[in-house]
Order: structure tokens, then sequence, then C-alpha cells
């Protein structure tokens, strides 16, 4: 018995007429690997002449940088909050994340019908097709660029910032939602459809139950995403928030303490919506 489990060696492998056992051979230089390599460099060398011919005026670049880790220093080891108190910059904070989730609950209402009829499976070649296409270009543009292009219409302000969102947190909820759509089993939608069920039936019996967990994920990630950009987009688009602080703390004041206190604000909130998210995720998963 023992000696039926050895492995065969080549030379009784030959003598019983098994296949000789040949060695595979891995192409480590392919055109693919090639034209990986020259892009790299190209970049890397477009990189280095950038540095080389920039026109830094009249900063001296050793200076710069101690200033710059000086300045870090006082940010992450001095942090306190002196413009704003405690009690605004958590009501500030608060404001940025119902900003965030505003924009992600209006973004993944509207993703979830159209990621339906974005997916292959569930929706006409031609649906599909123009649903991807205009997607592809909303997401082309940065989130930003959306906010500028809105606020034309509606002003500066929150009202911008909460559209301009919207508008980029859909484009990319309905690429992530119609893809976890497509990995459905194809027999379990075929065996509804022979069974009778109309389309509706099929997505809230199996499209909806088996894809809740990446759902789940997709959309804690796009809000995770806009708590950042809506920091970014209260600065910038006037929306306030703890973002706008921080602009006024770090371009007005030139505080670098109130800067850290505030960085701290938003990173123990970044953490905590990332320990929210796993506990939900781990609850569906038991469930």
């Amino acid at each position: 018995m023992e000696e039926s489990l050895k492995p065969l060696s080549m030379e009784s492998r030959e003598h019983k007429g098994a296949l000789p056992i040949k060695a595979i051979k891995v192409k480590t230089v392919n055109r693919e690997t090639i034209i990986i390599q020259l892009t790299m460099l190209v970049l890397v060398a477009a990189t280095i002449y950038g540095f080389l011919t920039f026109d830094y005026k009249d900063v001296v670049i050793g200076e710069a940088i101690l200033k710059s880790l000086e300045s870090m220093k006082t940010v992450l080891l001095e942090p306190h909050l002196q413009h704003v108190g405690f009690g605004e910059a958590i009501y500030q904070v608060l404001v940025t994340m119902g900003l965030g989730f505003l924009t992600t609950l209006f973004g993944a209402v509207i993703a979830l019908f159209l990621g339906l009829l974005a997916a292959r499976n569930l929706s006409t070649q031609l649906a599909s097709t123009l649903i991807r296409g205009v997607v592809a270009f909303i997401r082309a543009v940065p989130t930003v660029l959306w906010v500028l292009i809105f606020s034309v219409a509606a002003g500066l302000g929150s009202v911008a910032a909460v559209i301009g969102m919207t508008f980029h947190s859909v484009g990319y909820l309905i690429k992530a939602y119609s893809e976890a759509f497509e990995e459905l089993d194809k027999g379990v939608i075929e065996a509804l459809r022979a069974s009778g069920a109309n389309w509706w039936q099929i997505v809230f019996q199996a499209v909806l139950p088996s894809c809740a967990t990446y759902l789940i994920s997709w959309t804690f990630l796009r809000f995770e995403i806009n708590f950042s950009v809506a920091v970014a987009m209260g600065a910038a688009a006037g929306a306030g928030g703890i973002g706008y602080d921080m602009f006024m703390a770090s371009g007005f004041y030139y505080d670098m303490r109130e800067v850290g206190a505030i960085t701290y604000f938003i990173l123990a909130i970044a953490i905590l919506l990332e320990m929210f998210a796993l506990r939900i995720k781990r609850n569906m998963k038991t469930h």
C-alpha cells in the first residue's frame, strides 16, 4: 500500500507507458511586457525631465523640504483647535457626513435601476451599450468639474455640490452594480424565465438577494469616497462643512495645528465608517 502511494520516477513512468514529464517553458519576455516596460521608462524619464526643467522661481529645494517636514511635524504631533471650537468641529464633520450620505443615497437609488438596465444578462444589448457609454463619459469627468458645471446654474454652494457629486456617484455605481448583476449564474435566470417569472420577479427573487453583499460593499465604498470629496467641496465649491474650516485654517489663518486637529477628526470618521461597513457585511454573510 505504501509503495503504491509513492510518486513514480521518470524511469518507472517511461517503463509503465506513462507520458514523460516535460519542463514548462515560461516566456519572460513578450510583446506585452516590452510595451509595459517601455511605457514605464518613458514615464520615469518624463518625470525626471519635468523635475529638472521645472521653474522653481526663488524656491530652494532643500529649504522647502525642511519646512515641509517641520509643517508635517506640527500637523501630526501638535494638533490644537483655536479658531473652531470642539462642538463646532463635530457639527461641521456631521454636515460633511450628511453631504456624503445624501449624494450616496441619491446616487444608489438612481444607479440601482439603471444598473439593472446596464447588465447584459437582464437587459437588451442596445440599452446596455447606451447606458454604459454615457456612464463611461460621466466617470471620465472628475467630480470637481461636474460641481463647477452645475454651479453655473445653481451657483457655488451645497446645491451644486450635491448635484455634481450625485451625478458622478451615479456613473460610478452603475458600473459597479451592473458588473455585480452580471456575475449571477445564468442558469438561475433561465430557470425563473422557464417557470413563467417576469422581469421584476427575477430581479426581486434572484438578482437582488444574490448580489446584496456586493451592492452594500460598493455603496459603502462610494460613501467613503463621497465623504472625502465633500471635504474638498467644502473649500472648492463653498459647500460648508469641515472642509471649509480646513481651508480657512490652512489658507487664511495659516494655523497648522488646527489643520492637524481637523485632519484627525476626518481620520476618526473614516475609521468609524470602515468599521461600520465591515460589521454590516459580516452580519449579512451570517444571515
